[in-house]
């Protein structure tokens, strides 16, 4: 759906911790404050419940300067785990590298803004964000996988293919070819997306 534009970056200055300096928490957005009882429940496992303040003075407390985060781009979930009735719950399977899961927002249509809340609270705090972007293969699954994106854009502009099948080198069904010139134009969009 189409949504209002969002408003402009924040103004908070980014961290700049020294690499000799740096302590970094990998984390998961929905499994880290998911059962925190400090975070309202409304919040526990979103963008919100990470920029809680009980949540942010916790990592400050335990000396971390950069929290990594798991996958936040907006994921599917393949059709082999829903036919089995579990979900992507790690955000290894990207639909969309532009835009912030929507599951890790408390109000749906949220996502943009609730994500920026939860950058400009951490860098606040002097807490550096990473992001695990994963452009190496999508959730669209092998040639018989789900045609949601790329695929059916341009398949051979996207993907590593051969005889008109997908390579599979990652375990997914399909490899993302970063030697193609729209694919590498793909992941420095997107890069330049998520760091402005």
């Amino acid at each position: 759906s189409v949504v209002t534009p969002a408003p402009p970056p924040a103004t908070t200055p980014r961290p700049d911790v020294p690499w000799s300096a740096t302590v970094i928490s990998e984390v998961h957005v929905r499994g880290y404050t998911k059962l925190h009882p400090e975070v309202p429940p409304e919040q526990r496992g979103t963008y919100l419940g990470l920029a809680h303040p009980a949540v942010v003075a916790h990592l400050k407390r335990i000396g971390v300067t950069a929290v990594e985060l798991l996958p936040v781009t907006a994921t599917a979930t393949e059709p082999q785990l829903l036919e089995r009735g579990q979900p992507n719950y790690w955000g290894y399977s990207t639909l969309g590298f532009f835009a912030p899961h929507p599951g890790y927002a408390g109000t749906p249509g949220a996502e943009v803004e609730e994500f920026r809340a939860m950058v400009d609270a951490l860098h606040a705090a002097g807490i550096e964000v990473i992001l695990d972007i994963v452009p190496n293969h999508t959730c669209e699954g092998g040639v018989n996988g789900m045609t949601v994106s790329f695929r059916g854009l341009d398949a051979p502009a996207y993907y590593v293919l051969r005889g008109g099948y997908d390579v599979d080198i990652t375990g997914t069904g399909n490899t993302l070819d970063s030697g193609s010139p729209t694919v590498v134009r793909m992941v420095c969009d997107a890069m330049r997306n998520w760091a402005t």
